[in-house]
C-alpha cells in the first residue's frame, strides 16, 4: 500500500496569562510569578521554542507547513519584538504554503489591542479572540479582566489592524445563564460580524476551579433550548456549524483545526505543546512537552519531549473521534491514507451498527462514504463508543 504523509501544521504553546481563569484546564500559569522586574523571560523561552522546533525538524520530512497557531495561556501577553522574532525564525527554518493559515489567540484587553498590528506586521494573518461572554456578571464569574466595551473594541481594533480573518471565542451553559443571556451574546458576536465563531458550551474539567467548587450550571432542558436557538440564529446570519463548536462563513473554516480534526500530522513545541507524527514506515505516535515553564527552559530539548505510539489496535477509535467532529462527508479510503493501515474489520462492523440506529446515513455508506446523521450529531458521544476497541 503506497502512502503520502499526512499535511503538516505547527502549533506553539505559550504559557503565560495575566490570571488563571476558573475554568480554564489548559497549560496555562500566572505571569506575574515568572517575570522579572516586570518582564517575562522572552528571549530565554524564544531560544528555547527554537531549539526544540530544530529537535523536531527531522519529523518535517520534507513537507510544507500548511497551517499554524500560536494558543495559551495568553500569547498577545507576549512583546512584538518577540513575535518579529519568532515569525522570522520560522520562515528561515520551514518552508510554508503560499498563504499559510497562521492564528494567534489574543485577549480583549487594552494593553493588548496596541500590539495587534505589530502582530499582523509580523506575519500572523487570523485573530481568535478569546471573549467567551459580553455579560459583566459573567464576565466575573468566569474571571475574565475585560469587559463588553473591550471586547467589542478589540474586534473593531483588529480590524483596523489589517486582519481579515478573525475567530470569536464564545461560551454557553454559563453559570445562572438564561437563554435570553446566551442570545443576546450570540447577537452582539453576530453583529460584529467575525469570519468565525467558536461557540462552545462550558463543561467542568479536572483541575480547575469550578471542579473543586462547582458553580451551579442551566438546567439540561435549558442547554438545549439554548444550543437550539443558538444555531438557529447562526444559521440566519450565514455562519454554518461544520463541527461540534464550530461555525463559519462560507470558505472561512478554520484550516489548522480542520488539519487536526481530519488526522493531519502537527508538530508541538513550547511548553506542555502536543504533537502528531506520521514517519514513512507507517508509525504513528503523539508527542507532549514538559508541562512547567521553568522545567521546560532550563532542560535540552531532547529532555523536553514524550513520545507515545498509537497502537494500531487504537487507530480505528482515533481516527473515528477526530473526523465524526467534522459534519463533512468522508470516503473510507481516508483510513487507509491516514493511518497506514486496510480499513478494520471491527470499524466496519461499528459503522454498520451506527446505521442501524440511525447515527450514520445509510446512503452515503453504499458509496463507501461515511457521514454523520442530525441524530448522530446529538449523541456523538454514544456514536463514538461503539468504536471503542
Amino acid at each position: 500500500m503506497s502512502h503520502s504523509l499526512p499535511p503538516l501544521s505547527l502549533y506553539i504553546h505559550l504559557p503565560w496569562c495575566v490570571r488563571k481563569c476558573p475554568y480554564c484546564d489548559f497549560n496555562s500559569h500566572q505571569a506575574d510569578r515568572f517575570e522579572t522586574n516586570g518582564q517575562l523571560p522572552e528571549d530565554a523561552y524564544l531560544s528555547q521554542l527554537l531549539a526544540d522546533l530544530d529537535a523536531d525538524l527531522p519529523y518535517v520530512a520534507g513537507r510544507p507547513i500548511q497551517t499554524a497557531f500560536i494558543g495559551g495561556g495568553t500569547p498577545s501577553l507576549m512583546s512584538e519584538d518577540f513575535y518579529y522574532k519568532l515569525m522570522d525564525a520560522l520562515r528561515d527554518k520551514l518552508t510554508w504554503v503560499v498563504d499559510a493559515e497562521i492564528t494567534m489567540e489574543a485577549n480583549p484587553g487594552t494593553f493588548e489591542q496596541e500590539k495587534f498590528s505589530h502582530f499582523r506586521k509580523a506575519g500572523i494573518n487570523r485573530l481568535s479572540i478569546g471573549i467567551q461572554s459580553f455579560q459583566p456578571n459573567l464576565l466575573k464569574t468566569l474571571g475574565r479582566i475585560h469587559n463588553r466595551e473591550e471586547a467589542i473594541h478589540a474586534v473593531d481594533k483588529s480590524r483596523a489592524a489589517g486582519f481579515d480573518n478573525i475567530n470569536i471565542d464564545l461560551m454557553h451553559g454559563l453559570p445562572d445563564q438564561s437563554q435570553a443571556m446566551a442570545m443576546e451574546d450570540l447577537s452582539i458576536a453576530v453583529d460584529l460580524n467575525p469570519e468565525h465563531l467558536s461557540w462552545y458550551q462550558l463543561t467542568i474539567e479536572p483541575n480547575t476551579e469550578f471542579y473543586r467548587r462547582p458553580p451551579t450550571l442551566p438546567e439540561d432542558n435549558t442547554l438545549w433550548e439554548i444550543q437550539d436557538a443558538g444555531q438557529a440564529l447562526l444559521t440566519q446570519h450565514g455562519y454554518a456549524q461544520y463541527e461540534v463548536s464550530a461555525n463559519s462563513k462560507t470558505n472561512r473554516r478554520a484550516a489548522h483545526n480542520l488539519n487536526y480534526w481530519r488526522f493531519g500530522d502537527y508538530i508541538g513545541i513550547g511548553a506542555g505543546a502536543h504533537g502528531k507524527i506520521t514517519l514513512v514506515n507507517g508509525q504513528i505516535f503523539r508527542t507532549r512537552k514538559t508541562r512547567h515553564p521553568n522545567h521546560y527552559l532550563k532542560n535540552l530539548p531532547e529532555a523536553l519531549a514524550i513520545k507515545e505510539a498509537i497502537e494500531q489496535e487504537d487507530l480505528p477509535l482515533e481516527f473515528m473521534m477526530n473526523r465524526l467532529r467534522l459534519f463533512e462527508t468522508f470516503d473510507l479510503k481516508d483510513y487507509e491514507r491516514f493511518t497506514y493501515q486496510s480499513v478494520p474489520k471491527n470499524l466496519i462492523t461499528a459503522c454498520e451498527t451506527a446505521i442501524k440506529q440511525g447515527l450514520l446515513d445509510a446512503n452515503e455508506w453504499k458509496k463507501n462514504r461515511v457521514r454523520t446523521t442530525e441524530k448522530g450529531k446529538l449523541f456523538l458521544n454514544e456514536l463514538l463508543e461503539l468504536f471503542l476497541p
